[in-house]
């Protein structure tokens, strides 16, 4: 059996979960990344002034003016962002385990924290048996990918062109923890899918 995050063989400890322990750390760093007073979501409101994440001068306004934002920060930390995500997941979450509606209270961080406080309790079980575990871990990595963008700055890896066996290009980056081809099905570990040839430039 295989991991169905990364596709690395399941160790015999781990048969009866569909996410190998490594893979079920990572998440649970990348949610504790984002909650606190100090996480990667509180960064981000302090970031919503133009200027305030770049080292250079904070632009401010008068009492009458509003504060111009930045706008990418501002998606992710306003609702319908990283908060509704997280949430979604954990509704999810409680009705395939046919539990009650889960209920939030307090500002946005709070929430968020609340948020990220159930899905790393609930994490092992959820690595076990929630069917969508793969794509719930490969979310939240990117919420975080795309935090630490926005607060450092730096663009996204580069997408590189790979083709598959069966004609199919796949873009993938140098830390794509795996991917399956939507041509022929095949999934690929991350060291596999890098090994790919790369597609021709027509093909891509």
């Amino acid at each position: 059996m295989h991991c169905t995050v990364c596709t690395s063989a399941l160790y015999a400890d781990e048969l009866d979960h569909q996410a190998c322990r490594p893979c079920t750390n990572r998440v649970d760093q990348h949610l504790r990344a984002l909650a606190g007073p100090d996480g990667l979501y509180a960064q981000l409101a302090d970031s919503l002034t133009p200027g305030s994440c770049s080292g250079g001068p904070v632009v401010s306004g008068t009492r009458g003016a509003p504060i111009p934002v930045r706008l990418e920060p501002l998606s992710l930390t306003a609702r319908g962002g990283i908060i509704t995500i997280l949430q979604t997941w954990l509704v999810d979450w409680h009705d395939t385990l046919g539990w009650r509606y889960p209920r939030w209270t307090g500002d946005l961080q709070g929430q968020l924290d609340q948020a990220v406080h159930a899905l790393r309790i609930n994490l092992a079980w959820a690595a076990a048996s929630h069917p969508a575990f793969a794509e719930f871990a490969r979310e939240i990595g990117q919420l975080k990918r795309q935090a630490e963008g926005q607060l450092t700055g730096e663009k996204p890896p580069r997408r590189i062109p790979v083709q598959c066996p069966c004609g199919t290009v796949l873009r993938v980056t140098i830390d794509t923890p795996g991917a399956r081809c939507p041509g022929c099905e095949t999934q690929y570990g991350h060291s596999e899918v890098l090994q790919l040839p790369m597609a021709e430039r027509t093909a891509a």
